[in-house]
């Protein structure tokens, strides 16, 4: 593997987490590296502090195979192990996981690779697009047509993950991929389900019209999923700059 070469032109980006207004402790976890291009979040599963401990281990292990030259995907493959491992260690923490979503940027071409439900968003500045597909039970019943999305928000198995990092020996894992070209005037969200849960899709889109920096935009979602309820972890990624003409 060659070593990533740190870039020089790294798009403006913010990022922001918080523990909610109901959590005891934050599990989640982020990293924004500019020099890498690279820009992830993580969501722990697994309660106390063992969730804390699969996402940070997951941004670590993501982002050292990243600046080795390891391919993202095969980056979270490592991190799955990583947990893996960690689990293995300390014998009675099994169940402890992580989501991730994570993009990597080589000049305009975007590679974002996911596992669980914390999401990706393309903003144009008129449109908000979800580029990941969440790997929740209810998202594969939305797919085959035996529920539709108002459905998916009220069922009993709303928040059952098809996949996550860790957990046990026995979980496989099969990593999603979107590879696309930013272009000038769009950017990429990246978020927990502790914003997707609390605000809609529109409510996601009024916000990032109503702010003309990355960083606005970024305080405005935390500040709007907190209003909502806050009743899970909120991190929230922006990349790019607004489109020229964003409202101040």
């Amino acid at each position: 593997m060659v070593p990533r070469a740190k870039s020089n032109c790294s798009p403006p980006f913010a990022a922001s987490s918080s523990r909610g207004l109901k959590r005891e402790h934050n599990e989640d976890c982020f990293g924004a590296d500019g020099e890498l291009s690279l820009w992830l979040v993580a969501d722990g599963v697994g309660g106390h502090s063992h969730g804390e401990v699969a996402s940070s281990i997951v941004k670590t292990t993501i982002r050292g195979a990243v600046a080795h030259g390891e391919d993202l995907l095969e980056a979270i493959c490592s991190a799955h192990s990583a947990v893996l491992e960690e689990i293995a260690r300390r014998k009675a923490s099994s169940g402890m996981g992580s989501t991730v979503v994570a993009m990597t940027l080589e000049g305009e071409s975007y590679d974002i690779v996911w596992v669980g439900d914390s999401r990706a968003y393309l903003w144009d500045g008129e449109k908000l697009s979800q580029l990941s597909r969440d790997h929740r039970h209810v998202s594969s019943l939305v797919a085959q047509g035996l529920i539709t999305r108002e459905e998916a928000k009220n069922h009993p198995e709303r928040n059952l993950l098809t996949q996550s990092i860790g957990v046990s020996a026995n979980t496989q894992i099969h990593p999603d991929r979107e590879r696309g070209v930013i272009k000038p005037g769009q950017q990429i969200i990246l978020c927990s389900d502790g914003l997707s849960d609390e605000l809609s899709d529109e409510e996601i889109a009024t916000q990032m019209c109503d702010h003309d920096s990355a960083q606005g935009q970024v305080d405005g979602l935390m500040q709007a999923a907190l209003t909502a309820g806050g009743s899970d972890n909120i991190t929230v990624i922006v990349v790019g700059s607004p489109p020229p003409g964003a409202n101040p």
